[in-house]
């Protein structure tokens, strides 16, 4: 082990109270919030607490990996508490008999999912830190040497904080390498080995025969070890694989996106719907007719521009804007460019600050788009994208975004360059493959500062 990751003797001298700790710490805080708040007697405590764990073990609250990123875990935790909070709000109101106000509740509510969020994020921390110092470590094995395998241990090495410590490689191939500690067979007897601790071994299918990864698959087995394969260059088993079982035989699909799970489609769904009204209601409901003085005072023409875009599975819907040029027949055809006479004067300040596109809130309210989400095209850029560009429909599994995250990483507005068309297709599917509510709040909060900082590509 390098210095960074010193190797403990007694490295599960503790790791066995992690959790109970962990268990203790969200009980104690639950329990502190409705008693000291609520008053509730002690048997209602017992079965919000109850149901605490019962809905962890379907949400798999506790199901934190090493390898577990921060926006998963906010994102994991986000599920459970907005289902735990609903739950507890319809238990206090039927059993409470002191009739606590909503206010109240809400506040107290929203304080108690703050402090588990601040307790989950310490011992998340912690236990990074714990296990960069060389405790709480899983020790592995390595069979084949290829690019992949190699790659993998060089970020495990890095990454000291995911814990593990690397014993040797095995593999049939001829390298002078030191790590390398034998052979196939060699290993299969390293692993049999009671004196050689090892929790977990690394392999990859194209490395060995079918009958090769049998014995691999046999011997983690009967020596009660972790056995985990990595996927070789082929795109297929780079995307989210899930297991479906017919009857007994198991079924590889590919996930497209977190948005398949129902609840995710809600939770974003009703942010959606809350967002949009708040919008509509504080700032579209005075803007709009100051608005639509100024677009009539420059240029004749309706307020509002509507156009016909490709949204979800590719169907055609109307996208509303405040207008911003001149009425013209190029407006569906041709992409605005920068210094374009089609734009009014108030039409650029408009376009600067994408004021022009607030009536799109209505487009989410109706359902034909989201707050977040891959920014729809107009049908003749579509078409002639499509044909170009690899995966480029595959945008339109989501509904289209007010803003989206190819958009604040600066590829929004014209397309200059084939490089641009095909970095925001990039970041499209990154973001419906990897979708969370938290990585919506992001990209929002970095269009509103984009916004104040400007962007040389709003024109």
């Amino acid at each position: 082990m390098s210095k960074k990751t010193p190797y403990r003797k007694h490295r599960h001298r503790f790791s066995f109270l992690i959790l109970p700790f962990v268990f203790t710490g969200d009980l104690l805080i639950i329990t502190f919030f409705f008693r000291y708040f609520f008053r509730l007697e002690w048997g209602h405590v017992a079965v919000l607490g109850l149901f605490w764990f019962v809905l962890a073990a379907f949400t798999g609250y506790y199901g934190t990996g090493r390898h577990t990123s921060y926006n998963e875990l906010l994102n994991n935790a986000f599920r459970h508490l907005f289902i735990f909070s609903v739950t507890a709000v319809a238990y206090l109101k039927v059993f409470d008999a002191e009739a606590v106000s909503d206010k109240k509740l809400l506040a107290v509510l929203l304080a108690a999912d703050l402090a588990l969020v601040l307790f989950k994020t310490a011992v998340y921390i912690s236990l990074k830190k714990y296990r960069a110092k060389g405790y709480n470590l899983r020790t592995y094995v390595i069979f084949g040497y290829n690019d992949e395998l190699k790659e993998f241990k060089r970020l495990l090495d890095r990454r000291v904080d995911y814990g593990y410590k690397f014993a040797g490689y095995f593999t049939d191939q001829k390298t002078d390498n030191p790590e390398v500690l034998g052979g196939f067979e060699e290993g299969i007897r390293y692993l049999r080995d009671p004196a050689n601790r090892v929790d977990i071994l690394f392999t990859s299918i194209k490395e060995f025969n079918d009958a090769q990864i049998d014995r691999l698959i046999k011997t983690a087995d009967e020596t009660f070890k972790d056995i985990k394969f990595i996927p070789d260059n082929k795109d297929i088993f780079k995307k989210k694989l899930r297991v479906e079982y017919f009857e007994y035989l198991p079924v590889l699909s590919i996930r497209k996106s977190p948005l398949d799970d129902p609840l995710n489609a809600l939770l974003k769904r009703a942010f959606d719907i809350v967002f949009s009204l708040i919008v509509v209601v504080l700032v579209l409901s005075w803007l709009t007719p100051l608005l639509a003085l100024l677009i009539k005072l420059e240029s004749r023409g309706p307020v509002f521009f509507k156009q016909l875009r490709n949204g979800l599975n590719y169907q055609p819907f109307y996208c509303y804007k405040f207008r911003s040029m001149y009425p013209n027949p190029e407006a569906d055809r041709k992409q605005v460019t920068k210094g374009d006479r089609r734009v009014t004067r108030i039409g650029r300040i408009l376009r600067k600050t994408s004021i022009d596109e607030l009536p799109q809130f209505f487009n989410v309210l109706k359902g034909d788009m989201s707050v977040v989400g891959p920014r729809p095209h107009m049908i003749a850029e579509n078409e002639r994208f499509k044909g170009k560009v690899e995966r480029f429909l595959g945008r339109h599994y989501i509904k289209p975004g007010i803003t989206g995250l190819a958009q604040v990483k600066g590829y929004r507005g014209e397309v200059v360059t084939d490089e641009d068309i095909k970095n925001r297709v990039k970041y499209d599917l990154y973001y419906i493959e990897n979708w969370s509510v938290f990585l919506d709040l992001k990209i929002i909060l970095q269009t509103i500062l984009n916004i104040f900082k400007g962007d040389r590509k709003a024109y």
